[in-house]
C-alpha cells in the first residue's frame, strides 16, 4: 500500500505546479489584448478549470477528516462532496468537456472554414464555457453519490451493483466518447490541412514570385509568403498545440479509466498502481502550460509582451 505522507507530497506538489502555471495562462490571455480570440478564450476556460482543480486537488490532500462521522445530515455532505473528492473530478471533467469543445472550434475552423464565422461568436462561446461547467458539475455530482456510501458514522466506496453499473456509464461518458471523438475530429483535421498545404505549394511559387515583383516595385523588399499561406501556418501550430494537449490527456486519463473500470468489474488493483494512475490525471491539469510555452506561438507573444519586452504581436484569425 503506498505511503500517505508520499501521496499527500505528490499531489501537493501537482497542485502547485498547476496552480502557477494556469494562472500565468489566464494572466497572459487576459491581459493581453490580442489574445482576445474565440480560441483562446476556450484556452482560457481551460486553464481556470484546471487552476481550480489544481487548487481542490492542494486542498483535499491536505485537510484530512479524521474519525467517525457524526450521522446528521451535514457529515452526508463532508462524505459525498469533501471526501468523495467532488470538486477535484467536477473540474477534472469539466477540463475533459472543454477540450472536447476546443477541439470541435479547431474541427470547424479547418474543415469548414466558412461555416466557422456563423457558428463560433462571443454568444455561442459563452454558452459552451457554460456547458462546460454544468457538465463538470453534473458528472460529479453523478461520481459522488455512485462511489460513496455513508453508513454508521463511515464515509466508504459502494460497492453496490446500481453504483457499479452507473460508475461505468460515467467512464463511458466521461472519457470513452469524448476519446473516440477526438481522435476522428483530429485524424479529418490532419487529412485536411495536409490537402490544403499541397494545394498552397502547386500555387505559391507562382502567386510568391508576383508578390516579390510588387515589393520590388515598391520597397525593394520580398515577402516569403502570400496571406493564405500565413493562415495555414497559424492554423497549423494551434492544431499542433491541441493535438498534443490531446495526446497528453490520453496519456494522463487512460490508466485511471482502465483501473476504474475493472474495479468497478470487481478487479481490485488499490495501492501503487492506485496512486500512480490518479497522479497522471493530476497531472493533466498542470502539464498544459508547459506545452502552450513550448509550442503555442501566439502564447510565446504573448508571455513576452506581458513581461514587458517589445515584441512586435501580429495575429491573424486562426
Amino acid at each position: 500500500m503506498a505511503d500517505p505522507l508520499l501521496v499527500r507530497i505528490i499531489n501537493t506538489s501537482l497542485g502547485v505546479i498547476g496552480l502557477i502555471g494556469n494562472s500565468i495562462v489566464v494572466s497572459v490571455i487576459f491581459k493581453v489584448k490580442f489574445m482576445h480570440t474565440l480560441t483562446n478564450a476556450l484556452i482560457c476556460n481551460q486553464a481556470v478549470v484546471d487552476l481550480l482543480g489544481s487548487l481542490f486537488l492542494i486542498l483535499t490532500s491536505n485537510i484530512a477528516v479524521s474519525g467517525p462521522l457524526l450521522g446528521t445530515s451535514g457529515y452526508h455532505i463532508v462524505c459525498h462532496l469533501w471526501l468523495s473528492k467532488f470538486f477535484v473530478w467536477s473540474c477534472f471533467t469539466a477540463s475533459t468537456v472543454n477540450l472536447v469543445s476546443l477541439t470541435c472550434e479547431r474541427y470547424v475552423a479547418i474543415v469548414y472554414p466558412f461555416k466557422y464565422v456563423t457558428l463560433y461568436t462571443r454568444k455561442s462561446v459563452a454558452g459552451m464555457v457554460v456547458v462546460t461547467w454544468l457538465m463538470g458539475l453534473i458528472l460529479g455530482v453523478a461520481y459522488a453519490a455512485a462511489g460513496m456510501t455513508f453508513e454508521n458514522g463511515q464515509c466508504s466506496s459502494t460497492t453496490s451493483v446500481g453504483a457499479q453499473a452507473l460508475n461505468i456509464i460515467l467512464v463511458v461518458v466521461q472519457f470513452f466518447i469524448p476519446a473516440i471523438l477526438m481522435v476522428f475530429l483530429y485524424s479529418h483535421m490532419t487529412v485536411t490541412l495536409k490537402r490544403s498545404a499541397e494545394r498552397i505549394a502547386a500555387i505559391a511559387p507562382t502567386v510568391s514570385a508576383n508578390l516579390a515583383q510588387e515589393d520590388r516595385d515598391s520597397s525593394g523588399a520580398t515577402r516569403s509568403e502570400n496571406a493564405e499561406q500565413s493562415l495555414l501556418r497559424a492554423r497549423r501550430n494551434v492544431f499542433k498545440t491541441l493535438l498534443l494537449v490531446f495526446v497528453t490527456f490520453l496519456v494522463c486519463w487512460m490508466p485511471a479509466e482502465v483501473m476504474f473500470t475493472m474495479f468497478n468489474f470487481g478487479i481490485d488493483l488499490s495501492g501503487v498502481m492506485h496512486v500512480v494512475s490518479v497522479s497522471l490525471v493530476a497531472t493533466n491539469s498542470c502539464v498544459n502550460p508547459f506545452i502552450y510555452a513550448l509550442k503555442y506561438t501566439p502564447f510565446q507573444r504573448g508571455f513576452l509582451s506581458l513581461i514587458g519586452r517589445k515584441v512586435q504581436a501580429e495575429v491573424g484569425m486562426l
